[in-house]
């Protein structure tokens, strides 16, 4: 497996866990990955990387659109001169759909982004299936709902600053009013959805589409901070702090993931208690 490597967070998995000793390591960026593909001629690639916050990306547009957008469109064009038959899988959002009265969002629906983090991932997204329709390469883009697990240390994140809070014995602070409603998704469970996708691409029939991936389960941000605060087992209230939706921020967002299921024999294996179970004892053991 050869692996990006620009910078690591503290205390990731990547170096705590030893995956660092079982992966090829290529030092760079997005923009400069010429020679690593002529020296490693993948025959698949996962697009990962990215600018995934919301809040950054109102602070700083133009950094999100350099990771997300440029990123995306340097990495296709070197993998398209160096070898066009490579299978290329691009992290998408469900992010990408923007607000719509009509939910749960299906592939066939508009993309219709209004915010920097939400356009980021539109575009990436056509462009991306751009290269399959006019170039034939085999690429497709996932859009997933919000994922979370074990060794995720982007404190930014409810699951994870929740988490920590409550390591901490603190009461865990959330910047809405509670009710925005999302999609969670288990970090394994979104791996599978990888490697489904990656193996459809074998057929050129599934070149250039665009597969929904979520628990189907919508919650309020509350409920899943109070979920995580039972199995905890802390006696802490949610410290609520906004008011309404935070500016930028979509007030609802979920997933339809029955064309993955039906066509590609996915779903979930991880409901939210059992994710959330696995997710807070790793917190527990490796934050104390």
């Amino acid at each position: 497996m050869v692996a990006l490597s620009r910078s690591d967070l503290v205390g990731s998995r990547f170096d705590a866990e030893g995956l660092r000793e079982r992966c090829t390591l290529v030092e760079g960026d997005l923009t400069s990955l010429g020679d690593a593909l002529g020296e490693h001629r993948p025959g698949l690639v996962f697009h990962l990387a990215a600018q995934t916050q919301v809040g950054e990306a109102n602070r700083s547009p133009l950094g999100t659109w350099e990771t997300n957008i440029r990123g995306t469109y340097m990495l296709l064009e070197a993998i398209r001169a160096h070898d066009p038959t490579t299978r290329v899988i691009v992290a998408s959002s469900d992010k990408a759909y923007g607000a719509h009265d009509e939910l749960p969002y299906r592939e066939d629906f508009a993309l219709k982004p209004s915010y920097p983090y939400d356009v980021s991932k539109a575009a990436t997204d056509m462009i991306a299936r751009s290269y399959a329709a006019t170039y034939g390469m085999p690429v497709a883009v996932t859009r997933l709902a919000n994922v979370y697990g074990p060794g995720d240390v982007n404190w930014a994140r409810l699951i994870p600053d929740t988490a920590r809070a409550l390591v901490r014995g603190e009461r865990p602070v959330i910047r809405s009013d509670g009710t925005p409603v999302r999609d969670y998704l288990y970090v394994e469970d979104a791996a599978s959805a990888y490697l489904a996708v990656a193996d459809s691409l074998e057929d050129p029939a599934f070149h250039g589409l665009a597969w929904n991936a979520g628990s189907g389960e919508p919650l309020s941000i509350l409920e899943v901070v109070r979920r995580l605060i039972e199995i905890s087992g802390r006696d802490l209230e949610p410290d609520i702090q906004g008011t309404g939706v935070p500016h930028g921020e979509i007030d609802r967002q979920y997933l339809d993931a029955t064309v993955i299921r039906t066509e590609l024999g996915w779903e979930p294996k991880w409901d939210l208690d059992s994710g959330l179970r696995a997710a807070w004892e790793w917190y527990e053991r490796t934050l104390a």
